[in-house]
């Protein structure tokens, strides 16, 4: 039964949520913790394991959500969940793209899109950044921590690099190092 459940709770992510693995964050978050399957602070710490990891982060989330709760076999349930719906509409997409390719309802579905990607990216940040940064709700002495301002640094440089077009991973090394500086460093 469990098995059934992580496929159909997977399959559900997989099906209604567009964007990727961020935009897919705070559906995982709802049926995991809905489900007892992770804490909040789990999802987090598996946010952070899975962006270092190689792979899709929902196919990361969904196999380890799977093999925590099921077993090998969970995984293999949640990460086939997670991944058939995608696969079923890219077949079906390549089989009619030509036909409506230039389609008005179709672009102005994805036109559509765009925004709810963005707010359901934006939601997953937000709620990940609670749970690091207020996980008792809004307190002042949040903002004194050690990890907020490193936080804040490291978003702030990533965001400058990004605008002079710093190739990716050097940007995923440099926050790698500053956050392994700073958790040898200060203890973090």
């Amino acid at each position: 039964m469990i098995l059934l459940k992580l496929f159909l709770s997977f399959f559900k992510i997989g099906a209604f949520t567009f964007g990727g693995g961020y935009a897919m964050i705070a559906m995982i978050q709802a049926e995991a913790e809905r489900q007892g399957w992770l804490t909040k602070e789990e999802l987090v710490d598996f946010v952070a394991m899975s962006e270092s990891t190689p792979g899709p982060l929902a196919v990361n989330m969904a196999t380890f959500a799977g093999s925590r709760t099921g077993g090998i076999l969970g995984g293999i349930c949640a990460t086939l969940g997670v991944v058939l719906p995608s696969f079923i509409i890219i077949l079906i997409v390549a089989k009619c793209y030509e036909k409506f390719k230039s389609s008005k309802a179709v672009n102005g579905a994805m036109s559509g899109l765009k925004p709810a990607v963005i707010g359901m990216i934006a939601t997953a940040f937000l709620s990940v950044a609670r749970t690091v940064f207020f996980p008792n709700g809004l307190q002042t002495a949040a903002f004194s921590s050690v990890s907020f301002w490193l936080f804040l640094g490291i978003f702030t440089l990533s965001a400058v690099l990004v605008f002079k077009k710093v190739h990716p991973i050097k940007l995923i090394l440099l926050a790698a190092a500053i956050g392994i500086g700073a958790g040898y460093g200060l203890g973090l």
